[in-house]
This record gives C-alpha cells, sequence and structure tokens, in this order.
C-alpha cells in the first residue's frame, strides 16, 4: 500500500466518462486493496472513524461487506452482529455471491459519471446495497430460509426504497442508479450488464400465478419511472425511455418509449447499458 495514495480523481480529470468495459472476472482482493487505498487518502477528522468501520478494519472485501450489509440491515428482530455472521455464512457457503458483488462494485465506476473510485459507492450507494443484500436474500431462499429471505427484502424495502423479490434473479455487473423504487417481482429475471434508473417496476399485469414478471436480457437500460409489466422479455441491447408503460416484448438493441411503449428510430448495435446514454435515436419518420 503506498503511503501516499493519490487523490481519487474528479470528473473532470478523467481520460474519458466513459471507460472501457470490464467484462472478465474481478478479483476481490486486488479490488479491496484499491479500496483500503481509496480510505487511506482521506483526512478529515469526522470521516475517519466511518471510513475506519466501514473499511480500514477489514482485511477483506468480504469481510467488510458482511459487516456493512449486518450494520445496514440490522435491527430489533436480527442484530447488526447476528445479521453480519449471517451474511459471512452466506458467502462462505457460495464465494460466487462475493465475486459477483466486486464486479458490480466495478460496474458501477466504469457507468456512473459520478463515480471516480470505490470508497463512495462501498459505503453509501443504496442501490448497490440493495443488490447485495438481495443476492443474500437469495441464497437463504434457496436454502430453505424463506422468512429469513423476506425480513431481509422486508428491511431492503424500508431503508433503502427498493423491493426485490428473494427469487428474482440478477445477473452480474448489475448497477441500481440512485434505486430507490425500484420494485423487482418474484419471477423476473436480470441478465449481465443490466442498468436500471431509479423508479423502475418490474410486475406482473394481475393476479396469475406462474411465471408472470419480464425477463431483462443482457445490456439492457431502463430508464428511471418505466414500468415493465406481465411475462414479457426485452431484448438484449434494447433501451426502455424515462417514464414508459411496457406491456409487449422488446426486440434485441431497438429503443421504445411512451404509454403504451412504442419503438422509435432505427436499430443500434451497442449495448446501452454501458454507455448509460437515456437520450433517444434519430426518428425516421414524421407523424
Amino acid at each position: 500500500m503506498p503511503e501516499n495514495p493519490p487523490a481519487a480523481l474528479s470528473r473532470q480529470d478523467r481520460a474519458s466518462p466513459v471507460l472501457p468495459p470490464t467484462l472478465g472476472p474481478v478479483d476481490p482482493a486486488m479490488l479491496w486493496r484499491e479500496i483500503v487505498s481509496g480510505a487511506c487518502g482521506c483526512n478529515d477528522p469526522l470521516v475517519k472513524g466511518l471510513l475506519a468501520t466501514g473499511i480500514r478494519n477489514h482485511g477483506s472485501f468480504r469481510g467488510a461487506l458482511a459487516a456493512l450489509l449486518g450494520r445496514k440491515l440490522g435491527d430489533r428482530s436480527v442484530a447488526d452482529d447476528a445479521l453480519a455472521e449471517l451474511v459471512t455464512e452466506v458467502f462462505e457457503a457460495d464465494p460466487d455471491i462475493v465475486n459477483a458483488a466486486a464486479a458490480d462494485l466495478v460496474a458501477i465506476r466504469e457507468r456512473d459519471p459520478a463515480t471516480a473510485e470505490y470508497v463512495t459507492p462501498f459505503l453509501f450507494f443504496k442501490g448497490y446495497h440493495a443488490v447485495q443484500s438481495h443476492r443474500v436474500a437469495h441464497w437463504l431462499w434457496h436454502n430453505g430460509r424463506g422468512y429469513l429471505a423476506l425480513h431481509l427484502q422486508s428491511r431492503c424495502s424500508e431503508l433503502f426504497g427498493v423491493d426485490i423479490h428473494p427469487a428474482a434473479r440478477l445477473g452480474r455487473r448489475v448497477l441500481f442508479d440512485h434505486g430507490t423504487g425500484i420494485v423487482i417481482g418474484e419471477t423476473s429475471v436480470l441478465e449481465d450488464d443490466v442498468s436500471l434508473l431509479q423508479g423502475v417496476t418490474l410486475g406482473g399485469t394481475g393476479k396469475n400465478v406462474g411465471d408472470r414478471h419480464p425477463k431483462v436480457r443482457r445490456g439492457v437500460l431502463i430508464g428511471a419511472g418505466a414500468t415493465i409489466l406481465g411475462n414479457i422479455e426485452i431484448g438484449e441491447g434494447a433501451k426502455v425511455g424515462a417514464g414508459s408503460i411496457v406491456l409487449e416484448s422488446v426486440s434485441p438493441y431497438t429503443t421504445v418509449v411512451g404509454n403504451p411503449a412504442r419503438v422509435v428510430g432505427t436499430r443500434h448495435s451497442s449495448l446501452p447499458a454501458f454507455t448509460m446514454d437515456q437520450m433517444l435515436p434519430p426518428i425516421d419518420y414524421i407523424i
């Protein structure tokens, strides 16, 4: 660890606002060394205790994340230390959850223009905390501890304003930008490299049972306040405009917007989740 780690780059100091996406495995140990280095660069006396509790007092990414989720989600029903111990047990049972959490953190830095380092999203971004809480709840749900999984879902909803059913399936490198108001139903699927903004709903259309929620494929970007209902597919690389109501499947690499959502512009070839570009494509017709 360098004695005087460089200060985090400002947004203006970056070579490019969009960094090349890291699609390969992320080494949690290497990531943790960079997080600790960043935490050591802060000399604010009022923040030193926070950074010590959240980062410097821990020897690994796994241990720090377990402690953080314990502090965030603990309450009178399940104490902080007991919950942190539970999260540690889940991480030990399935180390791939930790690998996914590390990949999610790297994705935030690459896609969020307001984030130039890792300390800030790790400690303060409730969208990131909600996704990692869900990963733990999802493991509990599938390992015979359903009520505890639902308890974590409830706490996550209360604290972060993000409500994800424990059975919903999330891939890697998932970004919940801001996170507030996101609702994801039981049979929803989010594949790798998906980005959601605040207020997104992935819901059902009524009282149907069984497979009834959306399937969001790789690289999709869903804008703020969009509502996607039913067992429909949002194809790879699609973009859903802010405030849209989507009731039918969306073809890959297309943009939809409106209520009800309709296709606008021509097909694109990129994955909008990486660029976070929410602008509409050129319209190829005039009414």
